[in-house]
């Protein structure tokens, strides 16, 4: 398998230089250097799904039980049984009762914090790391899911589990998802597979799982778990994290390159590996791409550089169009 190569070459692109392109800032306030000036992970999410993001999920199951939660905006095909009629009349707003258990799923994001993500290829100003991006997204995730009431906890993982809450619809889950993203981590692999088995056990009927990993792991050692997932009927979507230094390595200086996770140096000089390294990087792309896609899962390559729009549209998509 070309995975193992891939942990071996990938320590080329941890070289700590500025990447070689040019980087300009885009004004859409989704570009995450843009995003990272706001500050605290809470502000930034808020800012990813308030400024471009509110109402692209539209739920696709509607139900109702006997506790009252929340109200929204009424939309076309509701049961107009379920709208308050007094709230109309008093302030010509149409909106709709929301029930504790009006839940369409229970969801699992699955965070890896191994010192790897901690790294980027390009300076402060112009990129965050692998793990800064990740936060942001998975924060995004988490409001974009429970503001549509569904139930969403949270996993983070490097060499052991750090991080395990359980998915909770309540308005008090979303500080206590963002609290924890803010906590540090000391391990230094990805133990990818015991994660996702703690996420099999606190999924405890038919929901989604979203992994956000730059995937520094074995293929193989990780299809089992992904196929005990399947297997027990849930949503599973994997965004593949990598610094656009990481994509294509474009070097050529002479150097030792360290990756920070196996601590392996490999002196070498940049021009006579990178045809070799750019190869494996795309067969370990393809191989993920192809494995998940055979247990009818979703996979996401995602670069730090790229507006956070995308892989969320993509995840929302994917989820609407399964049942």
């Amino acid at each position: 398998m070309a995975s193992g190569r891939y942990r071996r070459v990938i320590a080329f692109a941890r070289y700590l230089t500025v990447d070689m392109e040019s980087h300009a800032l885009r004004a859409d306030l989704h570009d995450p250097a843009a995003l990272a000036n706001l500050g605290h992970i809470e502000v930034a999410a808020r800012w990813i799904v308030d400024g471009f993001l509110s109402g692209l999920h539209r739920s696709p199951r509607k139900g109702f039980s006997v506790e009252f939660a929340d109200y929204r905006p009424y939309q076309p095909g509701d049961d107009l049984r379920y709208v308050d009629w007094k709230i109309a009349a008093r302030a010509d707003r149409w909106v709709v009762k929301q029930y504790e258990e009006e839940t369409n799923l229970r969801a699992t994001l699955v965070l890896d914090v191994s010192r790897s993500m901690e790294w980027r290829g390009a300076p402060a100003a112009q990129r965050l790391t692998k793990l800064a991006y990740a936060e942001q997204l998975v924060a995004a995730l988490a409001l974009l899911l429970l503001r549509q009431r569904d139930a969403v906890g949270l996993i983070r993982f490097d060499d052991a589990v750090r991080t395990s809450i359980p998915p909770r619809a309540r308005t008090t889950q979303w500080r206590r998802l963002v609290g924890a993203l803010t906590e540090r981590a000391g391990g230094r692999a990805s133990d990818l597979a015991t994660a996702l088995g703690q996420a099999a056990r606190l999924v405890t009927r038919r929901g989604m799982v979203l992994l956000v990993s730059d995937l520094l792991v074995d293929v193989d050692a990780v299809l089992p778990a992904l196929r005990g997932l399947r297997a027990a009927g849930h949503d599973i979507t994997v965004f593949h994290v990598m610094d656009p230094a990481e994509r294509h390595f474009r070097l050529t200086t002479e150097a030792q390159y360290e990756d920070p996770e196996t601590q392996l140096a490999v002196p070498a000089a940049g021009a006579d590996v990178r045809a070799a390294y750019d190869a494996t990087v795309d067969t370990v792309v393809r191989e993920w791409r192809d494995a998940l896609g055979a247990l009818g899962a979703g996979y996401e390559l995602v670069l730090t550089d790229q507006a956070y729009a995308i892989p969320l549209r993509r995840a929302f998509d994917l989820r609407q169009r399964r049942p």
